[in-house]
């Protein structure tokens, strides 16, 4: 035990005094001398031990912070009534500040708060400056009522197939804008009020282009199933209560798939000019019936002049026909009363180019008669 004890002594800070006897002897029953009658005191009791170094640094550290009148607590806190005091006064000051910072909200012209005590709707505060009971009693969600969101299919750069009523598949890219009607519908009936906006726009326009063509949807039929798409997403979220109104949807974009584009482009190229072929033979039909009922009102006058003087119709039918028929030939026949038909080659006179008519200078024309009498000489 000697030697652990050598090895494992105390610290000089935790170390104790004890009381010796008037002989210098230790006051105990160890084994360091004969025991002395007078070493304890009267009554058989030892004397108490004085205290360590550790609680006699910490006596002077409680003197040192109390200002020396002994009422202080460690490292210069109050202690006591005045420590109560204070922990009362700094209680009291973060209550009313959590008071004013929970009871106290600032509502913007464009929003409206929802109010809730212990969880159940309260009312709406409109906006101003509002007061209500501090938080964890109520609770105030703000939401902007006049902002205008806005979300885009799809997302990224991505594609959007989509089966039209022809069988055919279609690129669609489009965006949904929306505002908040209700406030309290929108923050207690839609737990992801945007993935709920989304999924609702995203059913009705595959619900609408399943019974469009696919012309009706790239051509002038857009701003149809722009209106549809925008009345069935309203429909449905009116159906859920959620307190969002759809402002429009735009139709950005509808092409064919990238991959097919080429092929798509010859096929709506051909049925182009299906429709050019259908077009000009619908309006030469139109230009051949007019002809004839034309003819037809024609004939029905003149049959009525016939009734009316037939010798004198046929003739002047007669000698139509004959210039209808003779305008082509490139004879013509003259008959005289002699019985004798003289042959007029008028073809040739007919590619034969006009005359030109050439007029004398003046000058030639006088100097003509002097020449004459020289000439007689």
């Amino acid at each position: 035990m000697t030697i652990f004890s050598r090895w494992f002594q105390r610290p000089d800070i935790l170390a104790t005094e004890t009381p010796k006897g008037p002989w210098g002897g230790s006051g105990d029953d160890g084994n360091s001398g004969p025991r002395n009658p007078w070493a304890q005191p009267p009554g058989g009791r030892k004397p108490a031990a004085k205290p360590t170094a550790l609680d006699e640094f910490l006596r002077k550290a409680r003197g040192s912070g109390g200002g020396g009148g002994g009422t202080g607590g460690f490292g210069g806190l109050p202690s006591g009534a005045n420590a109560r005091a204070l922990w009362a006064i700094g209680v009291a000051i973060i209550a009313v500040v959590w008071i004013l910072f929970t009871s106290v909200h600032q509502i913007g012209p464009q929003q409206r708060g929802v109010v809730t005590y212990f969880g159940k709707y309260a009312g709406t505060l409109d906006p101003g400056v509002r007061l209500t009971m501090p938080a964890p009693i109520s609770d105030v969600t703000v939401v902007d009522v006049q902002k205008i969101r806005t979300d885009n299919f799809p997302t990224g750069d991505g594609e959007n197939l989509t089966l039209t009523g022809d069988q055919n598949i279609i690129d669609l890219a489009y965006s949904v804008r929306w505002d908040i009607s209700d406030p309290r519908d929108y923050v207690f009936q839609l737990a992801e009020p945007n993935e709920t906006v989304r999924a609702a726009a995203e059913s009705a326009m595959r619900a609408v282009v399943a019974t469009t063509t696919l012309d009706q949807a790239i051509g002038t039929g857009r701003t149809v199933i722009e209106q549809r798409v925008a009345d069935l997403t309203q429909q449905i979220l009116n159906d859920y209560k959620s307190g969002v109104r759809i402002q429009g949807v735009a139709i950005k974009q509808a092409a064919a798939p990238a991959r097919i584009v080429e092929d798509f482009n010859a096929v709506t190229a051909a049925q182009q000019e299906a429709i050019a072929n259908l077009n000009q033979s619908r309006s030469y039909a139109q230009q051949v019936v007019a002809r004839a009922q034309g003819e037809a009102a024609s004939f029905d006058k003149v049959y009525e002049q016939y009734k009316l003087a037939p010798e004198v119709t046929r003739r002047r039918m007669y000698y139509e026909t004959m210039e209808a028929v003779l305008a082509k030939s490139d004879k013509t026949i003259v008959e005289t009363p002699g019985g004798v038909v003289p042959y007029l080659p008028l073809s040739n006179a007919k590619r034969l180019p006009n005359p030109e008519v050439v007029t004398p200078a003046p000058a030639a024309a006088a100097a003509a008669p002097q020449a004459q009498p020289g000439a007689a000489q």
